[in-house]
């Protein structure tokens, strides 16, 4: 059973869910098995079908799994935010807030969210040059997306997370993958939703993103 949406609706609707996800209920195998059979129907470099999806619900591997998570987040902050980040951040006012206040939920909670999924991908790019990178991601990216999206429309939530990279041997070594092989590409949380009414998120307008025949340099903080 999937839910009632267009695929505008279901592209334009799958949030980040981390303070409505439902703690308390089990995900059934054969639901998350569905939405695999759907990750592996996305685009694959080459048709060479790298992708692995490690999903973890056993209690202890799970407890384990969290506090991995909880170790790697706050290693996890990435490179400075421009000015231009930060723009685009308070463009809505309020938006960035509920963002971070979602992850101090999600982290205070972690523990008790039902089943982790970690998509793989065979080859590591480590210091590999660019086409090799985009090859390599752009083979697993949209795979664990499509499982993403799969999720929503049979009520599931998740949240795309990469706090797993800054602990990612660590990962691996917990979850039996052979870390030279396969790389981790995220640490996504998933579990039923509290409701399934979804809205678009806040985004800047389009007219800061679209570039049409050239680039054109959109500058940071223009009137609303």
């Amino acid at each position: 059973m999937t839910l009632d949406l267009t695929p505008d609706e279901l592209l334009s609707t799958t949030r980040a869910v981390r303070k409505r996800l439902d703690l308390d209920r089990p995900v059934p195998r054969s639901l998350i098995e569905e939405c695999v059979d759907v990750a592996t129907q996305a685009p694959t470099g080459r048709n060479r079908q790298r992708w692995h999806f490690i999903v973890v619900t056993e209690d202890a591997q799970r407890r384990a799994v969290a506090d991995i998570f909880l170790r790697a987040l706050p290693l996890a902050a990435g490179h400075p935010l421009t000015e231009r980040d930060a723009w685009r951040m308070t463009y809505h006012a309020g938006s960035t807030e509920r963002v971070f206040d979602g992850l101090r939920h999600l982290a205070a909670n972690i523990h008790r969210v039902p089943a982790f999924v970690i998509p793989g991908v065979e080859g590591r790019t480590d210091h590999a040059p660019v086409t090799v990178q985009a090859g390599a991601w752009g083979s697993i990216l949209p795979a664990a997306w499509s499982f993403m999206l799969a999720a929503r429309a049979r009520g599931l939530g998740t949240t795309w997370t990469t706090a797993q990279g800054p602990l990612e041997r660590d990962l691996a070594k917990a979850l039996g993958v052979p870390y030279d092989e396969i790389m981790l590409a995220a640490f996504i949380p998933l579990a039923y939703t509290i409701g399934t009414d979804f809205k678009p998120a806040p985004r800047i307008p389009r007219e800061h993103v679209l570039h049409w025949d050239r680039w054109e340099q959109r500058s940071a903080g223009p009137t609303r």
